[in-house]
């Protein structure tokens, strides 16, 4: 999966994933040169209800924070232009900001570089989303914004389907339908990117995750068991669509 990032912006660099989120909500700001992790990062941060910036350069993420002032920012060690330790340096000068180093140095003497250098946490790649979420609601917390951290919508609707995410379940017209739970992360991908074409490559980075060593037939045999709950005649999908040559199309 191949993106050209801008050499900066006060916005995100990446493509609007549409994902709605509270007025209110905590803005993170992700500095991270690795355009995969970064996209990764992205979306599941607004998928949990954050509003998002990003950068891939440190002196453009140090520009940004204090443009924008962000409520949190997740910051790569190994960054061009400025590294990580510098940019958490300079922030400290006038930022009591929480943030979060990630690296792929998981040395000792990197981890204490990185504390002292003023980030409240350090996470060595490659990591689990799940723990990462929970210590960015933790920093949140301490720094007084944890009652505003939560998913951008309970649950999510597309004609006659509705996906809850608490629940993992799925409803159409008014029945319930078990997902198992790679069905339940794929459905809530494409709810949440409709009309919107992804290769099976794109796919397996954000609902399997970029470590995974399967292939790209995991994703054709979960869509066919998607085909199965939400499409009036699976044998001729209407709202799962596959697009020839390209992938995978969910029409909203």
């Amino acid at each position: 999966m191949t993106r050209n990032l801008p050499a900066s912006t006060a916005e995100s660099p990446l493509p609007e994933l549409g994902a709605p989120v509270p007025a209110d909500a905590p803005t993170i700001l992700v500095v991270e040169d690795e355009e995969n992790l970064l996209f990764t990062l992205r979306y599941n941060l607004e998928r949990e209800g954050y509003r998002v910036l990003t950068a891939n350069r440190g002196d453009d993420g140090l520009r940004i924070a204090h443009e924008r002032s962000p409520d949190l920012v997740v910051l790569d060690l190994m960054l061009p232009g400025l590294d990580g330790i510098q940019l958490c340096r300079q922030l400290r000068r006038t930022s009591q900001v929480p943030v979060i180093m990630l690296t792929a140095l998981g040395g000792e003497s990197d981890k204490v570089a990185g504390l002292e250098a003023g980030a409240d946490d350090y996470l060595a790649k490659p990591f689990g989303m799940r723990e990462l979420l929970a210590r960015i609601r933790a920093l949140l917390r301490r720094a007084g914004h944890g009652e505003r951290v939560g998913p951008a919508a309970p649950s999510l609707r597309s004609r006659d389907i509705e996906l809850d995410r608490e629940r993992h379940e799925l409803r159409r017209d008014g029945q319930s339908l078990r997902l198992k739970p790679k069905e339940f992360e794929l459905l809530l991908f494409f709810l949440e990117h409709p009309g919107k074409v992804f290769s099976r490559e794109q796919i397996l980075n954000e609902v399997w995750g970029k470590d995974f060593h399967g292939n790209a037939r995991t994703v054709d045999v979960h869509v066919r068991w998607l085909r199965q709950k939400v499409e009036v005649d699976p044998a001729r999908p209407a709202r799962l669509r596959t697009v020839r040559g390209s992938g995978y199309l969910f029409e909203g």
